[in-house]
């Protein structure tokens, strides 16, 4: 009897094989098919069909049961139950958000900047993803992309993913920055939007490099002047506050039984 996969969109084959390894495809596709476009694509999602908009409403339909039965003090479980089912079927019939719209605040970035950060130029974004392009002394019209490197600094001299004085090492800063690494790199980006002046897109991968540091690969669409890439890396940063960790504040001396 063959058994139905509710997929949850992971990236990590650690979670979900099946999603990852479905994920991983797409992507591939989507670099194979978008890299080299000159204009933007046009996407416009398909008309609903009638088993979607029937799910649909059978889906108001049983909410609308539901918080009825809640104001009234009413077990709600069995709703409850044909409502998550509901929402399987919905997402399995291909239909994208969530039936209930945004349930969170949307989260506010803050775009204040450290006053020690490096200044950015800023140039006035556009709706577009496609770099610029550059013409050839024979007519041609080029769009080049580039190929960007991101690696972390040295913590202390390693071998063989051991540092070799551990004394000297920092062990706290390579723990943090390993931490955060993922928030470098939303940061990196965003900084390299802001300079380009459009949505830069772009693929990339993190690896452990020997030392066991992570560090980025990263493929972009359109180019921009190795001095502006500069830039942006020392100009990039994730503020965090960690408390001392070198002085025992609060001391366990005994256990109690109730």
């Amino acid at each position: 009897m063959a058994q139905d996969v509710v997929r949850d969109g992971s990236t990590l084959d650690s979670k979900c094989p099946p999603c990852a390894k479905r994920n991983r495809q797409l992507r591939m596709a989507q670099c194979r098919e978008g890299w080299h476009l000159d204009t933007e694509p046009a996407i416009t999602p398909d008309e609903a069909n009638e088993e979607q908009r029937w799910l649909i409403e059978f889906r108001a339909d049983i909410q609308a049961q539901h918080d009825a039965a809640e104001k009234a003090g009413d077990d709600t479980t069995d709703l409850d139950a044909i409502i998550t089912g509901l929402d399987e079927e919905i997402n399995a019939a291909g239909m994208r958000g969530n039936v209930l719209g945004r349930t969170t605040g949307k989260r506010s970035r803050s775009t204040r900047r450290r006053q020690d950060a490096p200044d950015l130029p800023k140039r006035t974004m556009t709706n577009t993803t496609l770099g610029r392009t550059f013409q050839g002394a024979d007519g041609r019209i080029y769009r080049p992309s580039l190929f960007v490197t991101l690696t972390l600094p040295s913590y202390g001299k390693v071998r063989d993913g051991v540092p070799i004085d551990p004394e000297t090492y920092d062990y706290r800063r390579a723990a943090r920055d390993a931490l955060h690494f993922s928030k470098l790199v939303d940061r990196f980006v965003q900084n390299l939007r802001r300079v380009a002046g459009y949505d830069v897109q772009y693929f990339a991968s993190v690896e452990p490099q020997k030392r066991l540091a992570p560090h980025l690969h990263m493929a972009i669409r359109g180019t921009l002047p190795r001095a502006e890439i500069k830039q942006i890396a020392a100009a990039t940063y994730h503020q965090v506050w960690w408390p001392q960790a070198d002085e025992v504040v609060f001391e366990r001396t005994g256990r109690s039984t109730a």
